[in-house]
């Protein structure tokens, strides 16, 4: 069986109680885990060593949080008390250099889906993305990944501009496959909004699975980090985020039988 699972958020005994409820066997299962594994929830290293021991069982993608996580290891951004454990972890290097060479797109034509956190840029083709999340790939497998992270991360891109430096075309890339939500008509992306598309008063911006720029994709896009948008299955695009970490649930999907199971999460306090 093939389950994909939305964000973790180290949520661990959710995660822990979900795999069960799913009857999840490393030795014949498969996992894709949508990104966002980490931050905020109190079992982040956990969640980190596990998913790591059964590595070659789990298909990850990663999501803004990790690309914190690993900026936070290298002094780019502040840590916080979630992910301190885990850069005080005798083994935080080896880690943090597994989350490194994860990607930004797993794509599988067998199944019928691609899964990246965000999502895939409305206005890009399947095979322009899968180019440039090995572009991005290779920075942050790369020796100059503290450098290039720190550039990227300094300030946001909403478009592709084809006139516009590597460094600004990068940051945009980044953006779409780690914090996407709304675009414009143009395509450009919003990175300010983050409500339900059902409480959006605005007639400007758009889900970007909605976006009138749209170029339709060959296989069904799976993605998380959308906690209020929840749980959506449509012909062409699986949310698999559905607040965990606010006192929600975490939901597990067949990718083969399009079986739905979730858990109760007690979630964190909301300030």
């Amino acid at each position: 069986m093939t389950w994909a699972i939305g964000d973790i958020q180290g949520c661990f005994d959710n995660f822990m109680e979900l795999l069960k409820k799913i009857e999840f066997n490393p030795s014949k299962d498969e996992l894709w885990l949508v990104g966002d594994l980490v931050n905020r929830g109190k079992g982040s290293l956990e969640v980190l060593k596990y998913v790591y021991e059964h590595k070659n069982s789990i298909k990850v993608v990663l999501g803004n949080h990790d690309i914190s996580l690993i900026a936070a290891y290298y002094g780019i951004k502040k840590s916080n008390p979630t992910i301190e454990p885990i850069l005080q972890y005798k083994d935080a290097k080896k880690l943090i250099n597994w989350l490194r060479t994860l990607p930004f797109l797993h794509i599988d034509y067998t199944l019928g889906y691609a899964m990246a956190h965000a999502g895939v840029a409305p206005n890009m083709e399947l095979g322009a993305a899968k180019f440039y999340n090995d572009i991005l790939q290779s920075h942050l497998r790369g020796e100059d990944a503290k450098e290039w992270l720190k550039a990227v991360m300094s300030k946001d891109s909403d478009y592709f501009n084809p006139k516009g430096g590597i460094i600004e075309q990068e940051r945009y890339l980044l953006g779409v496959f780690t914090r996407m939500r709304y675009c414009y008509k143009n395509g450009h992306l919003d990175f300010k909004q983050k409500g339900s598309p059902d409480n959006l008063k605005r007639d400007d911006l758009y889900p970007w699975f909605d976006c009138p720029q749209k170029i339709e994709k060959e296989l069904k896009i799976v993605f998380g980090h959308w906690s209020t948008l929840g749980f959506l299955d449509r012909e062409d695009i699986l949310a698999l985020d559905s607040g965990c970490l606010w006192g929600r649930e975490l939901t597990a999907y067949n990718l083969e039988n399009k079986n739905r199971v979730s858990v109760k999460c007690e979630g964190i306090p909301i300030k």
